[in-house]
């Protein structure tokens, strides 16, 4: 490798691409042409003897070398710029960046999106993309096999639950399992999100039939059906139902567990230890229905 050619405007620039997984915007952001870009990554890649993204159908994905070399290139940036301001004499500064999903936005995390807090709105592989690639600075995201090149910590685990109006017979049962679910209309994600998979696999290996209501997209959305008494929707725990719909826990579907997640060896670097810190205060605030465990 002659790493004579690694050129820091490359990194720079495929720092950007990664932040996108698009050529068109990372072009714009960077006041520069598509094609330029693009020979840029190209040559990058050349450089390092790795292929950096991969394309499925329409959709970009880093590769392991990819993360690896978005990190060492926001690394550089960020040394560049602390070098900078020493030599300068001022002090350097950058906001913390935190990755998490509509629903933990909207349920979990409460005061931690706070001014001064950049965020990323990302369903949990590009939540685990940011924190691999340098992009965020933590991740909250539910987890079913924890990886091993980030470190993981518990916040919550939460059961799922039935969300149906305060009238409909089974909200007179104070739980529920999944046969009670027989011959129910439901409200469901769309197919292949992880929600739907294990909701469809646990529905069908207990044998119990039902029938779709209406695909939406997003807790809110459900939970809006479900006031209009579209269907009944299965939801996380740690989504409280509005006036006029009861929640029940199902006992005999898997826990939901909400993690948080952070680069190895950077717990003490003090932009990490207080965007964690307010994440564990803001779940243990949260009043969320039926938890069945908090750390």
């Amino acid at each position: 490798m002659d790493l004579s050619r690694l050129s820091t405007d490359a990194l720079a620039s495929f720092a950007v691409f990664a932040d996108h997984l698009n050529f068109t915007r990372a072009a714009d952001e960077l006041h520069i042409s598509q094609p330029a870009l693009h020979v840029k990554v190209r040559k990058l890649a050349e450089t390092l003897g790795r292929p950096l993204y991969t394309r499925h159908g329409r959709r970009l994905a880093l590769t392991p070398a990819g993360e690896q070399v978005a990190r060492f290139a926001r690394d550089l940036d960020a040394r560049v710029a602390a070098f900078l301001a020493e030599v300068g004499g001022t002090a350097a500064s950058r906001a913390p960046v935190l990755g998490a999903g509509e629903g933990a936005y909207l349920y979990l995390l409460g005061d931690a999106v706070r001014p001064g807090v950049r965020l990323i709105n990302g369903d949990r592989a590009r939540t685990l993309a940011a924190v691999r690639t340098g992009r965020a600075d933590v991740g909250v995201a539910v987890l079913d096999v924890l990886p091993s090149d980030v470190e993981t910590e518990l916040l919550a685990s939460y059961p799922q639950t039935l969300v149906m109006p305060d009238d409909h017979p089974l909200a007179a049962e104070p739980r529920l399992a999944l046969a009670d679910l027989a011959g129910t209309s439901l409200i469901v994600p769309p197919p292949a999100g992880p929600h739907r998979v294990t909701l469809e696999r646990a529905l069908r290996a207990a044998e119990v039939p039902w029938s779709l209501a209406v695909e939406a997209e997003g807790w809110p959305l459900m939970l809006h059906f479900a006031s209009l008494r579209i269907g009944l929707a299965v939801v996380n725990g740690c989504v409280p139902p509005p006036p006029g719909l009861t929640a029940r826990e199902i006992i005999d579907l898997p826990a939901v567990p909400y993690y948080a997640l952070h680069l190895p060896g950077r717990a003490d670097d003090p932009l990490v230890a207080d965007l964690l810190s307010a994440v564990r205060r803001a779940v243990r605030s949260t009043p969320c229905i039926s938890r069945s465990q908090l750390t």
